[in-house]
């Protein structure tokens, strides 16, 4: 089941913003910064293009660190192959907010507003993770619906999934569309932009409970969760 891409009004969490500027859930920013945040959230909802695209296919075969979907895409990732190993079936997304929030923070940041810069960075990073949060939210409606679950979001360059593997996920869907491009390193422009495969399947294969970082001895992680 492919479903189509289309805008999206989202909403901004405050706090959420003020985390990814360092601020904990218990401190509170000063005055003049606390004044910039609301002022540019407030603001930087004309610069956002939030859209997204995924499409739900079955998990055709899993073995060892490979794994087969929609009959033809190869996942090769042991991490992934653990995950699809539970699942009867798997949402791939790609998400994005458009190329409009970055522009004006890199001129923000030219111009010598290097905080204002930093802020509307912040602003964009919640963004994106929002749209990428609806996606989750409506797979998870759509899984229920049919007595299934769904997994933790992950994306390429998570954990042993290489990040050469964006190509895969490009493959099933339309990132034409959404004005989303891979750069030769598979980096993806613009950058806030997040894809990925959310793992569905029956409650008794517990695909809700699986999290590889309970097993990962890698320390110093940023991902880990």
């Amino acid at each position: 089941m492919l479903a189509a891409s289309r805008p999206l009004d989202i909403s901004l969490d405050r706090r959420q913003v003020l985390k990814s500027l360092g601020y904990r859930s218990d401190s509170e920013p000063s005055p003049r910064i606390a004044s910039l945040v609301d002022e540019y959230i407030e603001n930087a909802r004309q610069l956002l293009e939030p859209r997204h695209a995924y499409a739900i296919t079955n998990v055709e075969w899993v073995h060892d660190s490979v794994a087969i979907v929609g009959g033809s895409t190869i996942f090769q990732s042991r991490v992934i192959a653990r995950l699809l190993e539970r699942c009867s079936m798997v949402a791939v997304f790609l998400v994005t907010i458009g190329n409009r929030l970055e522009e004006t923070a890199c001129r923000l940041a030219e111009d010598g507003l290097i905080l204002q810069s930093y802020v509307l960075d912040a602003i964009g990073s919640e963004a994106v993770e929002e749209v990428a949060q609806y996606v989750e939210d409506m797979t998870r409606e759509t899984a229920r619906a049919d007595g299934l679950v769904i997994g933790k979001r992950v994306s390429p360059g998570y954990c042993d999934w290489d990040i050469s593997q964006q190509n895969e996920i490009f493959k099933m869907l339309d990132a034409t569309s959404l004005g989303v491009q891979l750069t030769d390193q598979c980096l993806m422009v613009p950058q806030k932009s997040i894809s990925g495969i959310i793992g569905i399947g029956p409650p008794e294969g517990k695909v809700d409970e699986y999290n590889p970082c309970k097993t990962c001895t890698r320390q110093n992680c940023l991902g880990r969760r």
